[in-house]
């Protein structure tokens, strides 16, 4: 199986990843430009992308007392392409038990069924925003093996964050974004080494980028 490309998204809070993000989902609509998944247009296609995309904003904050099992029979309904056998998988995987709510989980365990949501229909793209964000070091790392495992079988991923840190471990390619404009997409070591006088770690040269765009 190919390996798929990791793409870490930067930028410090309200440079515009959520708000990108949203309109990569046709969940706002931007003034200009256009959206193309597979050589598909979103618009006019939207249907078809979404059922080869996968995406998490971090936990399950929806019918915190229904039982995942009831969860996943609901959202499988949407997915022509719902894996029963893949949901299996996953749920072994993170280690849920479906008979639980979201209720009853942690923070780590709420982002691994919200993870489950997202691929059990096999998604080509998994768009990640902030699916870090509030947790323990440990949970962090634990999460962050398991996107390297999912873009080892072949998922691509696009990973939003402002904790540049989980991206040093995994992020192939770096997008980063001030005041909602792309300001360059680059490897990740060209990315430092650009931005850098010398090789430092992405929080480093992030810090460094920003006090830039400040003076």
């Amino acid at each position: 199986m190919k390996k798929a490309g990791f793409a870490g998204f930067i930028g410090r809070n309200g440079a515009g990843k959520t708000t990108t993000i949203k309109s990569m989902l046709n969940l706002v609509h931007p003034d200009s430009g256009e959206i193309e998944y597979f050589g598909l247009n979103l618009q006019g296609n939207e249907a078809k992308i979404k059922q080869r995309i996968g995406y998490s904003n971090g936990t399950v904050n929806y019918y915190p007392k229904k039982k995942l099992k009831d969860i996943i029979g609901v959202t499988k309904t949407f997915y022509s392409n719902w894996d029963d056998a893949a949901c299996l998988e996953y749920l072994k995987l993170f280690h849920l038990d479906t008979n639980k709510t979201p209720s009853e989980l942690s923070e780590g365990m709420k982002v691994k069924a919200n993870l489950l949501l997202a691929l059990s229909h096999r998604a080509d793209i998994l768009i990640l925003d902030e699916p870090t964000s509030g947790l323990d070091p440990f949970s962090r790392d634990e999460l962050l093996e398991t996107f390297l495992m999912l873009k080892d079988r072949g998922t691509a991923i696009l990973f939003s964050t402002h904790i540049t840190s989980d991206l040093e471990k995994c992020a192939d390619d770096i997008l980063y974004i001030h005041d909602g404009k792309l300001i360059a997409s680059l490897p990740r070591n060209e990315f430092r080494n650009k931005f850098s006088k010398a090789i430092e770690t992405l929080d480093e040269t992030m810090v460094r980028l920003e006090r830039g765009f400040m003076r």
